[in-house]
């Protein structure tokens, strides 16, 4: 599941992810929300949780992230990624160096 997080200034796009997360949501959820705010903003900036609870993405799911992220690659001001998710965090430190912007990554024993 993706759910929209609240508090965040406009540029940027505050997300976390729980459970399986499918193609379904990104169309429904994440998609719009990121198109919405490029509408508005020359550039982005991505907050992500992704908690213990988190099972993984579908391959459709994967496929939409990868398209959104390409399609607007120079978009992307920063990411950070705030998990206590270990493959998370290690899948962030191989390929953060693809995103044009900065990328952080956050391991977080709050259990969120």
């Amino acid at each position: 599941m993706i759910e929209q997080l609240q508090g965040f200034p406009e540029n940027v796009i505050d997300f976390a992810g729980r459970g399986q997360v499918t193609k379904a949501e990104y169309v429904s959820t994440l998609i719009p929300v990121v198109e919405k705010a490029l509408a508005g903003h020359d550039r982005l900036r991505l907050y992500y949780e992704i908690g213990g609870d988190f099972a993984g993405m579908d391959a459709d799911a994967i496929m939409e992230d990868f398209k959104i992220g390409m399609q607007h690659l120079s978009r992307w001001e920063r990411a950070a990624v705030v998990t206590d998710v270990q493959w998370i965090a290690h899948a962030i430190s191989l390929f953060g160096f693809l995103m044009p912007g900065a990328v952080i990554k956050a391991l977080s024993d709050a259990g969120f």
